[in-house]
């Protein structure tokens, strides 16, 4: 058969089902067309050249579901001064952008040797915000997909007049997104899904990121509330918008209506479970950092609640204002660490299959089925691998020794 190989190696995750020994993909240089045992592709696809991966696993490509190339040149080290608050890093951030630029040509430098690096550790897809277009300058160039959503945010009368006549002009192939509860008027959240949901596209908001998101849309107070009042962010006249009978972000974005399949919310951490049936119940995805929040010290989202709803998440590195490492093997390993009761089978598919349907892309990536890209890739693994549960442990150690072979 023309141009079909088979890669065989001596364990395939497929993703969408079990693992398999002594296994095959089927390749015709464009497409996956099936994975299964060598034995059998053998005898289906008798006479094609057979590419033999020794001592390695095979596995989709993963996916990168939320980053921030254009922060790449940017890093808050949390060791030289501890970061004291939210408040803080945003201080911080701020500060050290001002001082560094948000263009240039030093700043796209950066971001793309980090989406070189993204490549380079085995990532095909990347959901990327910024509020500068370098993500959309690089999408371009990337042998994979990167999707740049452009971040709007505000809550003055200016502002979102500003905001909705930008978007309302913008050419439908742009994708928008809203920054997060607390620095978005209701007015601009909805206005954005709206299009989103219009044209198809996903729909992206940082979601209960710090505690005090909860105490400034709920109570009108709290660390965050004084903090862009002090920065003249809110005005005079503000009025809690999700008021205390309707508890929390996600409540509150959900009596916006905007949740649906097509919303991704990022973070997720202080939620409560009636919150977490919302989410499941509006299909709505998730997208995890458990690195970005280590770092800031913003607590954990409560994983196993979410996989027992029938939510899988995505993982999302975030940016290097707020990682000090931005590898989905890392968000992995710590992911399990946080949470040493969930399998590491659902975190490797949580970083694969997860992010694609999290971003729209499972018809082309997420596991080894049929019609997905010839893209994926070979892992050499370490002596002692004799079954699924030692495999998949190696896979989400954040193993050093993990590097990524691509197969094209």
């Amino acid at each position: 058969m023309d141009n079909i190989t088979l890669h065989r190696a001596p364990w395939i995750v497929s993703i969408s089902k079990p693992v398999i020994e002594d296994g095959a993909v089927a390749s015709d240089g464009t497409q996956i067309l099936e994975s299964g045992r060598f034995s059998e592709l053998k005898k289906r696809y008798s006479g094609s050249p057979i590419r033999e991966h020794k001592n390695c696993v095979l596995l989709p490509p993963l996916i990168n579901a939320h980053i921030h190339l254009e922060l790449s040149h940017i890093h808050i080290d949390s060791n030289s001064r501890p970061i004291s608050g939210f408040t803080d890093w945003i201080t911080r951030l701020l500060t050290t952008r001002e001082k560094s630029g948000t263009t240039g040509h030093n700043v796209e430098k950066d971001a793309r040797a980090m989406l070189l690096q993204q490549h380079k550790l085995g990532v095909i897809a990347l959901g990327d915000i910024g509020n500068t277009q370098i993500g959309a300058h690089l999408a371009g160039s990337f042998p994979g997909i990167l999707l740049h959503f452009h971040e709007v945010l505000g809550r003055s009368v200016k502002s979102r007049r500003s905001i909705l006549e930008k978007i309302n002009h913008a050419p439908d192939e742009k994708l928008f997104t809203a920054h997060a509860p607390y620095s978005t008027h209701s007015e601009i959240i909805q206005s954005v899904k709206n299009r989103a949901r219009k044209l198809g596209h996903p729909f992206s908001i940082h979601t209960a990121e710090p505690d005090s998101e909860y105490d400034m849309i709920c109570k009108g107070s709290g660390e965050l509330f004084d903090f862009l009042k002090l920065k003249g962010f809110i005005e005079d006249s503000y009025i809690p918008p999700a008021g205390e009978d309707n508890k929390g972000s996600v409540n509150y974005l959900n009596s916006l209506g905007v949740l649906d399949k097509k919303t991704i919310c990022v973070h997720c951490i202080h939620i409560s479970p009636e919150e977490v049936r919302i989410l499941a119940e509006t299909e709505t995805k998730i997208c995890l950092c458990p690195g970005s929040n280590r770092h800031l010290n913003v607590g954990r989202a409560p994983v196993k609640l979410f996989l027992d709803n029938g939510i899988l998440p995505a993982l999302g590195t975030d940016s290097r204002a707020s990682n000090p490492e931005l590898s989905i093997w890392r968000e992995m390993r710590l992911l399990k660490l946080d949470n040493p009761d969930v399998d590491p089978e659902d975190i490797l598919v949580m970083a694969t299959l997860g992010g694609a349907l999290t971003l729209g892309l499972e018809k082309k990536y997420g596991s080894l089925e049929q019609g997905r890209n010839c893209h994926f890739l070979s892992v050499l693994l370490p002596q002692g691998i004799n079954g699924p549960d030692a495999l998949f442990d190696f896979l989400v150690s954040g193993n050093e020794g993990i590097v990524p072979d691509w197969v094209l």
